[in-house]
């Protein structure tokens, strides 16, 4: 494996994150700046901790640690689209059920990459 362009892992979180950016924008003027930006920082991190982890890939601990937060990153990225769902914000129901189905197997991908990688 060449770069973290590589994984699995993180092609589909990079693919959510850009659905989940362009998804907050349309969300209601006060979510804008409160769930909207928090949805799109949760998923940004998602990515970028897959990718600072594969950059300190010769320090094992180190890259379960990113791995760790990803997973963590990946699970508040869930939330956060649960609660806009809930409240109303995201009112659109295949959308929701599109992002919520690939966060979920999002997060299983990367638990199982955790546990092969100890």
């Amino acid at each position: 494996m060449q770069s973290y362009r590589d994984l699995e892992i993180y092609q589909l979180a990079h693919t959510l994150a850009l659905g989940i950016h362009k998804m907050s924008l349309t969300l209601p003027q006060f979510e804008m700046y409160e769930e909207g930006s928090q949805i799109r920082r949760s998923s940004i991190a998602v990515v970028a901790n897959i990718v600072e982890g594969f950059g300190r890939k010769r320090y094992q601990a180190d890259y379960l640690k990113f791995l760790v937060y990803a997973h963590a990153s990946c699970d508040e990225t869930q939330e956060h689209l649960k609660q806009l769902f809930e409240c109303g914000s995201l009112g659109d129901k295949e959308q929701y059920l599109h992002f919520k189905e690939n966060y979920e197997e999002l997060s299983k991908k990367i638990n199982k990459f955790l546990q092969a990688f100890k």
